[in-house]
């Protein structure tokens, strides 16, 4: 079964080819640098024919990056997205995993059917511009504020892969970005971290639920795609090596584990789904910070069958600070919906509570990441694993 699973992946990067953007690039005159460079450039002499990076700058060695078959753009982004309605969104199925976000009162879902053949959206939600980003190797999905330094940038798919993972790129220095991480490790950005926004990846039903006024990206993409079907049939059916990845693994959980994870100052935390699956809520401390993980079935693998509607359950699951209005919260399962035990309100998947004493009161959420475990332990060893 892995077997073909890397069989699959590698013809999916093939399939996942398009035109590249026609997005102008303009170079920044100024940037206020990062971390100094200790990387000799000429370590990039075998991933550099093509680009305007400034390779003096680096945090990482070039020989850190693979490609993962598609050039620079080969895998386009979506620059122009285009939405329509929940009740438009009928190429969703209730199950299927959407990736989600609301900024100053814009709610957006964006299918994961159709960010597995582009993994970048550039887009401006509630006024704030985004880069809206999905790894299919690692099964992450960031969100990022793209504003930085005062600067507006673009960001592009660069065809590189750096374990495993997603080497994204703005359009304007060329620099590369981590999609795990959201820290630029070589360019004129090297060290600068992307802002991370809040996010979810729930199931279209949970998010039509909450948002019925929401607005889903659609199949107008620009380019002709097979959205609703996967390229990477199998490729979460684990017991071997992930697909593209030359670093050591941590065995402490199968590489291709689901885990939601929340990275504070003093501590990261990764919760698996597969203990999520008995334990739906769990109240806990991470870097000194008390939250809560709601685990909640009906989400559906993109991953596992050619027809991702096909496919099997695997949930989802999200994080949110314990403190509302200075009050400690404590939580518990109710059925698929989730109740404090201070107040007795019930709240759902995306952290509001509709009913009980505080109707209408939302959860602050904490910044948090779903991906396979290989991904993250591969960028962060240290991190603890909740066990029940």
């Amino acid at each position: 079964m892995r077997r073909l699973a890397v069989v699959m992946a590698g013809s999916a990067l093939m399939l996942a080819c398009g035109a590249g953007t026609d997005v102008p690039r303009t170079v920044l005159s100024s940037v206020t640098p990062g971390s100094p460079a200790r990387i000799r450039a000429s370590s990039f002499d075998a991933v550099a024919s093509g680009w305007r990076t400034d390779f003096t700058r680096a945090a990482v060695s070039g020989a850190e990056f693979m490609s993962g078959g598609p050039g620079k753009d080969g895998i386009p982004a979506i620059d122009r997205p285009k939405f329509v309605s929940v009740d438009d969104a009928t190429f969703v199925d209730d199950r299927e995993p959407v990736l989600t976000l609301d900024v100053n009162g814009d709610p957006r879902a964006y299918p994961v059917q159709i960010l597995i053949w582009h993994e970048l959206v550039n887009d401006v939600v509630g006024g704030k511009p985004v880069a809206v980003s999905y790894c299919p190797l690692c099964n992450s999905s960031v969100v990022f504020d793209r504003t930085v330094q005062g600067r507006l940038l673009d960001f592009g798919v660069s065809g590189l892969l750096r374990n495993s993972d997603l080497v994204m790129y703005d359009r304007q220095t060329e620099s590369w970005w981590q999609q795990i991480t959201g820290e630029a490790v070589v360019g004129a950005f090297t060290g600068v971290h992307l802002d991370v926004l809040a996010s979810n990846t729930i199931s279209f039903a949970d998010f039509r639920a909450a948002h019925p006024e929401g607005k889903v990206l659609s199949r107008d993409t620009g380019f002709s795609r097979d959205y609703g079907r996967t390229p990477y049939q199998s490729y979460d059916a684990g017991g071997g090596r992930p697909f593209l990845f030359a670093g050591k693994l941590d065995e402490r959980l199968d590489p291709v584990d689901r885990v939601v994870t929340v990275q504070f100052d003093a501590e990261a935390v990764a919760y698996p789904f597969s203990r999520l699956v008995d334990h739906a809520v769990v109240n806990d401390t991470a870097g000194g910070e008390p939250i809560v993980v709601f685990y909640r079935k009906g989400t559906v693998s993109p991953l596992d069958r050619s027809n991702i509607r096909d496919s099997r359950d695997v949930g989802s699951a999200v994080v949110f600070s314990r403190t509302l209005d200075g009050k400690l919260l404590t939580f518990q399962a109710n059925g698929d919906e989730f109740h404090d035990v201070d107040t007795g309100s019930l709240w759902d998947i995306t952290g509001v509570a509709r009913s009980g004493p505080l109707a209408g009161k939302s959860l602050k959420q904490a910044n948090h990441t779903t991906s396979f475990w290989f991904a993250w332990a591969a960028f962060r060893p240290e991190t603890r694993i909740w066990q029940p």
